[in-house]
């Protein structure tokens, strides 16, 4: 019995394992198109498969110091992926089919004088190792290619930005400064860094929106008109309609759109109220708040750093989550001097301004 002529057999490294070496002799004589390691000592292959790679491991059961099932116990704890097969040579004393399964024992089979069966065995499970090497292939493939898109989006989404940033000069930066408070927040309250790298990134493109709004309503120094502010409170929906198409940003889209909801009900797009409103974009709407009030705008200058705290704790349970709030607050103080220089910025007043 043979494998096909296009898997090349020396390409697959085997593991034998039995404390008899004349079943290794016999392993070698019957593979010998495979590359095949044989010991004797469980105890030194368990150290072989810590160190090299192997595609099959073939190993006795009924072996000293240790078995077989005690030797796979030890293998799966740093390799899920190696493919193996047991052997017996006492079916009375094989371990247990529900033993077999909870280790991921692929292959069993019970030694006998004549090799036919390990061999099919081996080519069986071999076949499907070639089949998990294309298998992975692939999906690096597709994760590269997905990486490159990923990047590709981000590039001309962060192009937006950019031109947002540039329609204002009293939002510069903005976007990456709302992004740094969000994280800051969202790592406060212990969230996975998974969730906080999404957040990261709702920060920084929360605003997106406003490139679809005239530059003489964002400019504008007086205050706005109704129709004006009406123009305004659109932007988070523009931005959601911007980023729909690209299902790699529909994570950040909650944040997009709702960033103005307040916890009272109260906001836009929709009026969601409470826990309504997505954490995130809760998250993200504190965040987008306070470096408004530091920041100087057309229409006022920037407050002192300890009144936008004031005006956070004040807004609780009306404009913020309370609890997110509270921890913002914390956050903020607990980490002002590092705020200051990887921002670049320096809050304004005392602590009784």
């Amino acid at each position: 019995m043979r494998l096909k002529d296009t898997i090349q057999k020396k390409d697959f490294r085997i593991l034998a394992v039995d404390d008899e070496q004349g079943i290794i002799d016999s392993l070698a004589i019957f593979l010998n198109q495979y590359d095949l390691v044989g010991v004797t000592d469980p105890m030194e292959a368990i150290e072989l498969i810590k160190k090299e790679h192997f595609d099959m491991l073939i190993l006795d059961f009924l072996m000293m110091p240790i078995h077989g099932d005690k030797v796979v116990e030890e293998i799966r704890k740093f390799n899920k992926d190696l493919y193996i097969l047991l052997l017996t040579g006492h079916k009375d004393l094989a371990p247990p089919l529900e033993t077999i399964k909870r280790l991921d024992i692929q292959g069993y089979c019970e030694k006998s004088d004549k090799f036919d069966q390990i061999i099919l065995l081996v080519e069986s499970g071999l076949k499907s190792v070639s089949q998990m090497r294309v298998i992975k292939e692939i999906n690096d493939k597709l994760e590269q290619a997905y990486g490159e898109l990923r990047e590709a989006y981000r590039g001309t989404m962060e192009s937006l930005r950019l031109a947002v940033d540039a329609k204002d000069s009293y939002t510069k930066n903005h976007s990456d400064r709302v992004s740094y408070y969000a994280v800051l927040l969202a790592q406060k309250i212990g969230l996975p860094e998974e969730e906080v790298e999404i957040i990261r990134d709702g920060g920084l493109f929360h605003d997106i929106g406003k490139i679809g709004i005239p530059d003489a309503i964002l400019q504008k120094t007086s205050k706005l008109t109704d129709e004006e502010y009406d123009d305004i409170k659109n932007h988070p929906s523009i931005g959601a309609h911007i980023l729909q198409p690209a299902k790699i940003f529909e994570k950040i889209i909650p944040m997009v759109k709702h960033h103005h909801e307040r916890y009272d009900g109260k906001g836009y797009p929709v009026g969601l109220k409470g826990e309504e409103i997505p954490l995130c974009a809760r998250i993200v709407c504190i965040a987008d708040s306070f470096d408004a009030m530091t920041s100087d705008r057309s229409y006022r200058p920037r407050f002192t750093l300890f009144k936008a705290l004031e005006e956070i704790e004040a807004c609780k349970g009306a404009q913020f989550d309370p609890d997110l709030a509270d921890a913002f607050v914390v956050a903020i103080k607990e980490n002002k001097e590092k705020i200051e220089k990887d921002l670049g910025i320096e809050f304004i007043g005392r602590r009784e301004d």
